[in-house]
């Protein structure tokens, strides 16, 4: 309680009168109560309870006890534009333990597996985002008009021309010792993205769920929305989250997928520890999809062209290759990483993570051979060539993923029954949903056809 004492003192000192613990539901949406700074200590003690049972995805009824916040007073952010509020990441407990219908405390137990086999996982995640405005009928509209190029990725005047917002984003992320190393705008009209420095897995997952509350603060300053909607416009290409991964050793920090280029056989800059790790990750590729890419509107993004007249850049087949962004799994030229490109910006970060560190290390542990990596366009196969190659497509809509989470035994080993159960409920019923709606395209098509 000292320390607790202390802590209270300095952030009183910096002018907190706010606190919140943000844990996440189903979706990675923080929730959480503020609590005065003078009750800091009872707060950081766990005291704050909730009703699992108001919120999505936390495994409760209304006759069940409550769950409380615990705090992580190791990653407290002072909010840059209220600096009245400290916000850092919370764990669920239940009666005083872990909660496992909870997916940071997941996440939490995936490392402690990794760390019993002497790894610990970095992670970097890559925000992309787009900035729109909401018309009066609650259409999504590009806020500048001069952003209007067909090819507008990396053009210099389009992210000049959102400067402001940018640089608040940019100026924060550096200023929270993120090291923000590049921004540029993306391929589609008012889409950027950020890349900062890769952590351990848990504090990238943090990093990227107060990156979604940050962008979104900043952007509405200026009567706008920062959307992490994966796919807003039919006709753009949509948000990835692209996780990229490595393993280090517990000991040394050493990273154990580094090689030179010259002594790894197949030539990507990948130890054999790497390649099994990519094998697990394309074992339970489709159910790992569903956490990657966990909304209805995920599946608009992976598509091979959609309504655009140039390929989508978005990974719609369970394979692996070197520089080759057709496949969901790259490794970069530098090698030394795996990145699974088919993560988008909906995704619950500590789901995700969790499920991709698990499937590496059954990887590591069996020593799953990923096959030969695939270096063409894999947009311009044919299935019989597909077919002659093993390589499968991906999921093509929520409901087909959501199927290949529930099949995969290796989910409920990773998860739990509980969580396991959880996801697959609210999915399934966003899907059913989804599928109840009259869509505007419906009208169009079909009210003066007959």
């Amino acid at each position: 309680m000292s320390n607790f004492k202390a802590i209270k003192n300095s952030l009183k000192e910096k002018g907190v009168k706010y606190c919140v613990g943000a844990y996440v539901d189903i979706h990675g949406v923080p929730k959480g109560k503020f609590v005065p700074i003078d009750h800091f200590e009872h707060f950081a003690a766990g005291s704050e309870l909730y009703t699992g049972y108001a919120l999505d995805g936390l495994g409760q009824s209304p006759n069940d006890d409550e769950i409380a916040s615990v705090p992580d007073l190791s990653h407290i952010i002072q909010l840059p534009w209220n600096k009245e509020v400290a916000w850092m990441p919370a764990d669920n407990t239940f009666k005083g333990e872990p909660y496992e219908i909870n997916t940071r405390v997941a996440l939490k137990k995936q490392i402690a597996a990794a760390e019993e086999m002497g790894f610990g996982l970095n992670l970097g995640i890559e925000c992309e985002v787009f900035v729109v405005k909401l018309n009066e009928h609650g259409g999504l509209e590009i806020p500048n008009p001069d952003d209007d190029l067909e090819k507008s990725c990396y053009d210099v005047k389009r992210f000049m021309d959102r400067y402001e917002w940018i640089d608040k984003v940019s100026t924060t992320i550096n200023d929270l010792g993120w090291d923000l190393y590049s921004l540029d705008h993306e391929d589609a009209n008012s889409q950027f993205e950020f890349d900062f420095s890769y952590s351990d897995a848990l504090t990238m997952c943090d990093r990227f769920t107060f990156f979604r509350m940050m962008a979104k603060e900043y952007a509405a300053q200026e009567g706008l929305l920062a959307t992490f909607m994966p796919k807003p416009f039919a006709d753009k290409t949509g948000s990835g989250a692209h996780f990229n991964m490595s393993l280090f050793d517990k000991d040394s920090g050493k990273n154990l997928f580094k090689c030179a280029v010259e002594d790894d056989p197949r030539g990507l800059g990948l130890t054999e520890l790497g390649y099994h790790f990519i094998g697990g990750i394309l074992k339970h590729g489709p159910a790992l999809c569903a956490a990657f890419a966990p909304t209805v509107n995920s599946y608009k993004r992976l598509v091979r062209r959609g309504l655009m007249p140039y390929y989508s850049w978005a990974p719609v087949f369970n394979s692996y290759g070197k520089n080759n962004r057709t496949n969901a799994v790259r490794v970069p030229m530098a090698g030394g990483r795996v990145e699974s490109r088919n993560a988008d910006s909906s995704c619950n970060p500590y789901l995700a993570a969790t499920l991709a560190l698990a499937a590496g290390l059954e990887g590591i542990r069996e020593k799953i051979d990923p096959g030969t990596a695939t270096e063409d366009n894999l947009y311009e196969l044919t299935p019989e060539q597909f077919k002659a190659r093993g390589i499968e497509e991906l999921p093509t809509n929520l409901k087909e993923a959501v199927v290949a989470f529930a099949d995969d035994p290796f989910v409920t080993e990773t998860l739990g029954q509980e969580l396991r159960d959880e996801f697959i409920t609210y999915k399934s019923e966003e899907w059913r949903q989804y599928h109840q709606r009259v869509s505007q395209w419906e009208i169009d098509q079909y009210a003066r056809l007959f």
